[in-house]
């Protein structure tokens, strides 16, 4: 039997290698030209039964075929994953999806520098999120032309320069939708204070900030203008601002970006020990 022809190989099978393998499947990309290699047995099959796409267990002689292979495994699993499959990946691009993990200890790991580091969010699953990319210098435009066809259907995309970088834009994005989640559930708490049930306050919320960003992206005006738009000096939300303003929570929301970023970069550190 021969060998059957892999596009693109997935080392993990979680919930992002789900979403982008969602996206190349609605780009018309045939399933079978697809790998996910997870140990779970669990996993292999609901990728199985819900994308059609080719699993395995482990390492296989089909990874040499993979022009693309994306790593989608927890980052302190990458060291032993590595030593298993770079034998029989160093014809592929390499695109990480793993968090903190650099680059520079990945080329060493896999013997090859061709490696773009990602750094996506959760929304990706609904086709709606961001992801920050770095491609090391060894990458060519061709290979950032396919990277990029391969996100656009999980949402925009956003290059760096500076792989550093990354660390802010896991602070801002990577990290931002539990900052989201969290006013959400600030908001339904308020309101079940107030006398409203929390089914209503989630709905209220949740229809508050989708309606908020999509004014603020097709808006030409700056956030701080459709800020003050709303905010008629001695009203309600003048009131609300004010407050928050006085507790500080403006200055201390940049501080735990910060701490993030600084995160960031420990993880980094960590793992590519």
């Amino acid at each position: 039997m021969s060998t059957p022809s892999i596009d693109i190989a997935f080392i993990g099978g979680g919930n992002m290698a789900t979403a982008i393998i969602g996206g190349l499947l609605r780009q018309g990309r045939p399933a079978h030209s697809i790998l996910v290699i997870d140990p779970v047995a669990e996993q292999r099959q609901r990728l199985q039964d819900t994308l059609g796409v080719q699993t395995a267990a482990g390492a296989g002689e089909a990874l040499r075929t993979a022009t693309t292979v994306v790593w989608a495994v927890k980052p302190q699993q990458f060291k032993e994953a590595a030593a298993t499959y770079a034998p029989l990946t160093s014809q592929a691009l390499h695109y990480s999806v793993m968090a903190g993990l650099r680059t520079d200890d990945m080329a060493r790991l896999l013997g090859t520098p061709r490696i773009v580091r990602a750094m996506p969010n959760t929304p990706a699953l609904v086709g709606q999120g961001m992801t920050g990319l770095y491609a090391r210098p060894e990458v060519s435009a061709d290979e950032r032309a396919a990277v990029q066809a391969m996100v656009e259907p999980t949402g925009p995309w956003l290059w760096v320069d500076r792989e550093a970088d990354l660390d802010a834009v896991t602070a801002l994005s990577g990290s931002g939708p539990a900052y989201v989640f969290y006013f959400i559930e600030a908001m339904m708490q308020a309101a079940q204070d107030m006398g409203l049930s929390a089914e209503q306050g989630r709905q209220l919320a949740q229809a508050t900030f989708a309606g908020a960003t999509a004014l603020a992206s097709q808006s030409p005006d700056s956030p701080a203008t459709l800020r003050e738009r709303v905010t008629s000096k001695g009203g309600t939300t003048y009131a609300a601002l004010s407050h928050l303003e006085q507790a500080g929570v403006k200055a201390a929301f940049i501080e735990a970006m910060r701490a993030a970023q600084r995160r960031a970069g420990e993880l980094g550190d960590e793992f590519g020990r």
